[in-house]
């Protein structure tokens, strides 16, 4: 499995690459997703095969919760990778910029894996760092001025962030030093016999280092610049998934101070910055007027709610993890549709488009849905996982954070609210000239994804339940809670 993850997707981006057909393109892109989906099925089904050495396969293996955030970007990346063929076609890509797309998204989906099947925190470290550069060419792919500011302010801020989780690694080698490996499973096991003030050091630096790519505030400056000026598959794909890749590493760490009994301290850490972050997002919704900025701070809203959900330690970690999944198909549905109205418009300021209904109805009802669907009403997955969080306040005694909760949801929904209705209701005050129609590619990922969530809300499949459930447990099961991927 690791074999497929790793060396085919890089392999058809270098064939794309150097052949530069536009069938080959396009192959090369689906047949990549088709892997993901593909061995995300076979390794839930248990099915070993590898042509990795045995040596190597020590640095990755697929455990319950890796599985998981590895099955939502397999899904998001099919998601993407279908409707990048209309991509091309809205920006008449010749074949060459298509495969230099191609390669570039190939060679950031690989990183993600590996940061999401790493075995090691160094190793963890080395591909959080190659996510960077990677999907750094993409932003800037479109090559506007403003997308090179976009690109640099990532880059240097993203970089800051993985120096201070350097520093965060090798604090947690001076506590650990008794036990001398980075390997989750040996930290894990061992975790009792780190110096518990050398745990908590370096879990600070890690959390402000990891924090930085999962995009929370205060540390959240490069999401809404990126976000708003990459394409949008690849605004899709940074939200939907690298912001989770990221916040897993965070959780990998968080489980050494579980078995160390100091999760009081990084809980405390993880509610303080889930709340600031909530804040920022209401404050900067009820003032925003770019939709894309708008929905990166949607995702540092939905990123601070998935930080709240693990802060309340085991009453929340279900509902963390329902949140990761629908937070990821409802924003990747979001960023795509809003690559159909960009397209449209020809504008990303919220003032400007108006009559989106009347203009292309399919895209304005995806528009309307989604938005239901990131604020979590009823039957969308996120209505359960608020409710879960919100429960989980009252479980810890904690009733009147909830309170606080709720109050920073309404005033998110309500910003967000007014922006999306605006858009899709208020008539233009100049006629529509009507433009032309889009491909079938622009509208099926976002309809598949956001009936996946209807399915999920009204009676999730034991499947998925069970999926969740052995991801939640994972922060208090660890190594236990493995699903062993090894061959021959």
């Amino acid at each position: 499995m690791i074999t497929l993850v790793f060396i085919l997707p890089l392999a058809f981006g270098l064939i794309s690459f150097v052949l530069k057909r536009k069938f080959v393109n396009r192959a090369a892109l689906l047949g990549s997703a088709a892997i993901f989906v593909a061995v995300t099925l076979l390794v839930w089904l248990r099915i070993e095969w590898t042509w990795l050495p045995n040596w190597l396969l020590v640095f990755f293996r697929f455990d319950s919760i890796g599985l998981f955030f590895f099955a939502v970007m397999a899904i998001v990346f099919a998601g993407v990778s279908f409707y990048s063929l209309s991509y091309f076609r809205e920006h008449n890509l010749t074949a060459r910029q298509e495969s230099v797309y191609i390669l570039e998204m190939l060679a950031f989906v690989v990183a993600m894996a590996g940061v999401i099947l790493a075995t090691n925190l160094a190793l963890l470290w080395v591909f959080v760092e190659a996510t960077t550069l990677t999907s750094a060419l993409l932003i800037y792919f479109e090559k506007k001025k403003s997308s090179l500011e976009a690109t640099w302010k990532y880059i240097y801020i993203c970089s800051v962030g993985i120096a201070l989780a350097f520093v965060g690694i090798t604090t947690l080698s001076i506590g650990s030093e008794s036990i001398g490996s980075l390997f989750f499973n040996d930290l894990y096991l061992h975790a009792s016999e780190i110096n518990p003030v050398w745990l908590k050091l370096s879990f600070a630096f890690l959390f402000v280092g990891l924090g930085t790519k999962v995009g929370v505030a205060p540390i959240h400056a490069w999401l809404p610049d990126a976000h708003s000026e990459a394409p949008s598959p690849v605004s899709a794909l940074l939200s939907g998934t690298l912001l989770n890749s990221a916040f897993l590493g965070i959780l990998r760490v968080e489980e050494i101070l579980v078995r160390a009994d100091q999760q009081t301290f990084s809980n405390i850490i993880l509610l303080l910055t889930g709340f600031l972050s909530l804040l920022v997002s209401a404050v900067y919704m009820l003032r925003v007027k770019n939709y894309k900025r708008m929905l990166a701070y949607s995702s540092v809203e939905n990123m601070g709610i998935m930080f709240i959900g693990v802060g309340l330690g085991q009453p929340g970690l279900f509902a963390a993890m329902l949140q990761t999944m629908a937070h990821s198909f409802s924003k990747t549905s979001l960023f795509l549709t809003s690559g159909n109205i960009l397209h449209r418009y020809g504008t990303k300021k919220i003032e400007d488009v108006r009559g989106l209904l009347k203009r292309d109805p399919v895209t304005g009802w995806i528009w309307i849905v989604s938005f239901l669907s990131i604020i979590g009403i009823p039957p969308f997955p996120i209505f359960i996982s608020k409710f879960f969080i919100i429960r989980a306040f009252w479980t810890n005694g904690e009733g009147w954070l909830a309170l606080l909760f709720f109050l920073f949801i309404v005033v998110v929904t309500f910003g967000m609210g007014n922006a999306v209705f605006r858009m899709a209701f208020v008539d233009s005050d100049t006629e529509s000239t009507g433009s032309v129609k889009l491909a079938l590619s622009a509208y099926l990922p976002q309809i598949v994804l956001l009936a996946v969530l209807v399915v999920v809300g009204i009676n999730m499949p034991n499947l998925i339940n069970e999926m969740l459930s052995n991801a939640a447990a994972f922060i208090s099961s660890g190594p236990a809670a493995a699903v062993k991927v090894a061959g021959k």
